[in-house]
């Protein structure tokens, strides 16, 4: 468990120092422990660089399995002992969201807030909320009939994705350029049958088709030059930042605004100084990505 829990942090983090140091221990610890995971699977899961730790291809595999194993552990702690939460702002999010958006950002909240202790947890669908202990929830897709405690949150854009090897050699102008491309489908707002309804390409047939369920994995899996994502910008921005993935069709006019993140305040919310800091950040953050919904 020390193997996976040391792996889990320095995957995160991208670095063997930052796990260490959210794990409380030391970062030759967490190489001993990640050394040991490795001689165990028969596989390396990081490639070693001066201050970063990079995940190889198996990395990348064994950090998405894991990931919805550790917040099922984390989901069952909470139910089961949820008087070690006491003290603690519990905030629970999408597993996407929670890695590509919510968690880069969270240090700088800690550092204006050092009296307030986050504790994080994943979530997969509103479902998984009645069973979980959080106060404040960050929820992916339109609320079912009866949430009462949701309201929109952010906008999500969502456009196709691909790496600039692969827009290049495949010659990716226009989406009915996308009938000689893999389309990666993951679970999120728009299918890649809806946009295409929108973009007038309703009868488009592509070469390949390739199914994930999470849009971390479908993100990694265009960076690799599988195939073109359907993915959000916000998700994908570190990827488009440093040119890992491009936007091929740069026409806003192939691009899709949808309002797909809700806030959730558990049952019985009582705000208090920290949870009004949190939201108080959280809405600063989107309003400073261009994200807020618009009243």
């Amino acid at each position: 468990m020390k193997a996976l829990l040391a792996f889990e942090a320095a995957s995160r983090h991208g670095s063997f120092s930052q796990g260490a140091q959210e794990l409380g221990v030391t970062p030759s610890a967490v190489s001993h422990q990640i050394q040991q995971l490795e001689d165990f699977l028969g596989v390396p899961l990081f490639e070693r660089h001066a201050g970063r730790a990079v995940l190889t291809g198996a990395g990348r595999t064994y950090a998405h399995e894991i990931e919805h194993a550790m917040g099922v552990i984390s989901g069952a702690t909470a139910l089961v002992a949820p008087q070690s939460q006491e003290g603690h702002l519990v905030v629970a999010s999408g597993p996407s969201f929670a890695a590509k958006w919510l968690q880069p950002r969270l240090p700088d909240f800690l550092r204006s807030h050092p009296e307030i202790r986050i504790r994080l947890s994943t979530l997969s669908a509103y479902d998984a909320l009645e069973r979980s202990r959080f106060d404040i929830a960050i929820a992916y897709g339109e609320p079912p009939v009866g949430q009462r405690h949701a309201e929109p949150l952010l906008v999500e854009r969502l456009r196709p994705l691909c790496s600039p090897a692969l827009a290049a050699s495949i010659g990716l102008r226009a989406p009915r350029d996308l009938a000689r491309a893999t389309l990666i489908h993951s679970l999120n707002a728009l299918t890649w049958a809806d946009y295409l309804r929108r973009v007038g390409a309703a009868d488009l047939r592509p070469r390949h088709e390739l199914w994930l369920d999470r849009s971390t994995m479908a993100i990694d899996a265009a960076v690799d030059g599988l195939g073109v994502a359907l993915e959000s910008e916000m998700l994908a921005a570190e990827e488009l930042r440093d040119g890992r993935l491009v936007a091929p069709f740069g026409d806003l006019a192939f691009t899709v605004e949808t309002t797909s993140y809700f806030l959730v305040r558990a049952p019985g919310f009582r705000s208090g100084r920290q949870s009004a800091a949190f939201e108080k950040w959280l809405r600063a953050e989107i309003a400073t990505a261009d994200l807020a919904v618009k009243p």
